[in-house]
């Protein structure tokens, strides 16, 4: 399976991970963004990074991923690819709004239209809820972490923070994803099938919510 992740595709989501990463710091770090006056702990700072750096690693990669291999199920070849313009851009709105663009970069389906290789509405809508789905799922291990984290003394506090990052980070690619806007996965779904992505967008947002709000 991982022969087929290019040098360059490995490269592209080393840094967009790196770079989403810092955004989701900034966040967590100063929530109005630097420009609200926040102080700034350099060891808090780090350890939100080292989570951010788990955390996000995980989401990320595996929703680019859950792109990339559904696409290769039905026979296309697909890699991610990085947009050096929208990396500056989530790690400056994060850290100066407090807001994560998280459109890196995107997986890059390659059809063949002259052999007849033309993608259909509905393989693409399934090819893009892939991505989102994997986040919302992931939010289930993440909230164990989370609640689990009571169960051991001396580690609760660290696995809390990890268990709740974890699920905002999950929550907010899968929420901002499945905006039914430009090129983002949920205007695809929404095309393809408007009952799943108004399931899937609601889920999402309603994670997103209580992970701020009840947790």
């Amino acid at each position: 399976m991982f022969e087929r992740i290019t040098r360059r595709e490995e490269f592209d989501l080393f840094a967009a991970w790196i770079a989403i990463s810092i955004a989701f710091t900034f966040i967590f770090i100063a929530p109005g963004g630097i420009i609200s006056g926040s102080g700034v702990d350099p060891i808090r700072a780090l350890l939100l990074f080292g989570i951010s750096l788990v955390t996000v690693g995980i989401g990320f990669i595996l929703h680019e991923m859950a792109h990339k291999f559904t696409a290769i199920r039905y026979g296309f070849w697909a890699e991610f690819r990085k947009n050096n313009m929208m990396l500056l851009i989530a790690v400056l709105l994060a850290a100066f709004v407090g807001v994560v663009f998280a459109a890196p970069g995107a997986t890059v389906i390659y059809t063949n239209p002259a052999e007849g290789r033309n993608i259909s509405r509905e393989q693409n809508g399934i090819i893009s809820v892939a991505g989102p789905l994997v986040n919302l799922v992931l939010c289930i291990p993440f909230a164990g972490l989370y609640f689990a984290g009571g169960s051991f003394v001396h580690a609760a506090p660290l696995l809390t923070t990890v268990g709740l990052i974890g699920i905002q980070v999950n929550a907010m690619i899968a929420t901002f994803n499945m905006l039914p806007v430009s090129v983002l996965d949920g205007k695809k779904v929404a095309q393809w099938n408007i009952g799943v992505f108004l399931v899937l967008f609601i889920v999402a947002i309603a994670t997103l919510y209580a992970s701020y709000v009840y947790l």
